[in-house]
């Protein structure tokens, strides 16, 4: 399979490229191009993974790749650099978050469904082994009652502000609390924002604490059943993000997106009341 990248800024590129094409962990596929022109950046990807070429413009990509990874720092060039491909019918992986913007996810899944094009989106943490550990200890307690999760975003940040860091802490809250949203209450400080929700019938609260320039909090995760409570702290090891690229390339080859489109925009729909000023009207959550 050739996977082709748009927006390669992140160091999630980095680690695909050396999980695919230096390790050859996905079973045959590999990054064969990037776009975005020579520049230095580009240039060293090239070099550290052997690969085939160049582009400029994302389109460029088109004829040369089996699926893509849209992968810019900053949401809001999501649905710029995604649609072309899934109008073409390819598979796509939008890096965290899907958009910064409610109506730029409804348009990239309307262009999938539109298209019959796999697409899927979400944060590496929901995939970690200690998220996969404590859904699996919450379930076998008969379900969350409760989920709390906690991590660093800065809501002043330069690519979408809470949207880029704080979709980690979000995503993951919300694998463990399926279901529709309800309503959704922010809570604000100087330094932290909480929202409050329920999902399903699982009450959910997911804080955000403001990082300073040279430490932030470590990523926690938190669920009470009925009669059980497991937390844990979630790790990032060498290869946190191989096993979402493993969903990615599965997605790609079996045409079957890994989560119903209707979940990924629940985290857009939470972000956006944690990113929105008070008072600003707030779009119909879907039912």
């Amino acid at each position: 399979m050739r996977i082709g990248i748009v927006g390669t800024e992140s160091s999630h590129v980095d680690h695909i490229v050396h999980h695919l094409n230096v390790e050859a962990l996905g079973g045959g596929a590999r990054v064969v191009a990037l776009s975005g022109g020579a520049s230095e950046r580009n240039e060293l990807l090239y070099a550290k993974g052997g690969l085939d070429r160049i582009v400029e413009a994302p389109t460029d990509l088109l004829g040369l790749v089996d699926a893509v990874m849209v992968a810019d720092r900053d949401g809001a060039l999501h649905r710029a650099h995604a649609v072309p491909f899934l109008e073409q019918g390819l598979p796509v992986f939008v890096d965290k978050p899907l958009a910064c913007d409610i109506a730029d996810a409804e348009a990239i899944i309307a262009a999938a469904r539109a298209h019959d094009a796999p697409l899927t989106s979400y944060s590496a943490l929901r995939a970690l082994p200690d998220t996969d550990a404590l859904a699996a200890e919450t379930a076998a307690h008969g379900g969350a009652e409760v989920v709390a999760v906690s991590g660093p975003a800065d809501p002043q940040g330069p690519y979408g502000g809470v949207f880029f860091y704080g979709i980690h802490a979000v995503d993951t809250a919300l694998r463990l609390a399926p279901g529709p949203l309800g309503d959704i209450h922010v809570a604000r400080t100087a330094t932290t924002l909480t929202a409050t929700t329920t999902a399903g019938t699982t009450r959910v609260v997911v804080t955000l604490v403001r990082p300073t320039e040279t430490a932030q909090i470590p990523f926690h995760a938190m669920a009470a059943t009925r009669t059980h409570l497991t937390q844990r702290t979630l790790t990032l090891g060498d290869h946190y993000l191989l096993p979402g690229l493993r969903t990615f390339l599965h997605m790609a080859r079996t045409r079957q997106p890994p989560l119903p489109y209707d979940a990924l925009l629940r985290p857009i729909h939470l972000l956006h009341e944690l990113a929105r000023t008070p008072g600003t009207p707030t779009p119909r959550l879907p039912k």
